[in-house]
């Protein structure tokens, strides 16, 4: 069936006719790709899209390109539990990541054994018989290259919150989470337990690192740290790292300058939302 023509009539008074402006527009047949995106664009500038919807599209159209590799937590930045470790060992490690689950390794971060649910230790501060081994939820391990349009699904089917990402030879090369895949297309995810969430805008944990939100003023960043950033082309710290950067950074990504050393917890493709940041250490060589 043809699609209505895009010529419209005009009203006795001269004016084009709204209604079939708008249908015609709407009824553009794009050629490709780029030209979808075009005229999603156009539509945003006629008020017919808003700014969230917009980037909700753009970001379906994004994730059937992109593979697992280009959002997974490398396995550097991993927080993962050694199963021989007692509770009373990993549970403050728990507490300070605040995640709900944990990939848990026996041996070596290449042996993932299973999962642990961070509500699962409830039955250990309830006094109830606990070992870590019986706790354990299965793992599940995906390839780098898997698509994320195709591992939302897997998720959603298996009901399935995080996988393990193994490289071409079977080791472990970093982690995903369903939050990762869907923020792709909506954007950053906050819940009840994120840093982002609390009042203060810089808070220390128990390793003397400082957990920085991005739109901390550099001033307030320097009066704490005892640090001399520049606010002079900058006025955040997320922006001072961004410019350091000379891009948007992705979680995980890390930078050492001025005697710190930032790393990136939360990000989306838009903007940085919290930072990890710790005194670089410096080493001296050893005397001859």
């Amino acid at each position: 069936m043809d699609l209505p023509s895009s010529r419209t009539t005009k009203t006795p008074n001269g004016k084009v006719n709204w209604l079939e402006r708008l249908t015609a527009f709407l009824l553009r047949e794009p050629e490709d790709r780029e030209e979808l995106v075009e005229l999603l664009h156009s539509a945003f500038e006629r008020h017919l899209l808003d700014a969230d919807a917009l980037g909700m599209i753009e970001g379906v159209l994004q994730v059937g390109d992109l593979q697992v590799r280009d959002v997974m937590i490398p396995r550097s930045q991993m927080d993962v539990i050694n199963v021989d470790d007692a509770p009373e060992e990993f549970i403050p490690f728990v507490m300070d990541t605040a995640h709900s689950r944990f990939p848990v390794y026996d041996g070596s971060k290449d042996n993932i054994i299973g999962i642990l649910l961070a509500k699962d230790l409830l039955r250990y501060y309830a006094g109830q018989e606990f070992d870590v081994r019986d706790m354990l939820r299965p793992a599940v391990f995906i390839p780098e290259s898997k698509r994320l349009n195709v591992l939302l699904k897997d998720f959603r089917n298996n009901r399935n919150h995080m996988a393990i990402v193994v490289d071409e030879y079977g080791g472990v090369a970093g982690l995903v989470t369903i939050e990762d895949v869907i923020e792709q297309i909506v954007g950053d995810i906050e819940d009840e337990y994120d840093f982002d969430e609390t009042e203060d805008n810089i808070i220390q944990d128990r390793q003397g690192r400082w957990r920085v939100k991005a739109i901390t003023p550099i001033a307030d960043l320097n009066e704490v740290l005892a640090s001399e950033f520049s606010d002079e082309e900058v006025d955040t710290v997320g922006g001072l790292v961004v410019a350091e950067f000379g891009r948007v950074p992705k979680r995980g990504d890390a930078v050492s300058f001025g005697g710190y050393h930032f790393q990136v917890l939360r990000a989306d493709s838009r903007r940085i939302h919290s930072l990890l940041v710790e005194r670089e250490v410096v080493t001296t060589p050893e005397a001859a």
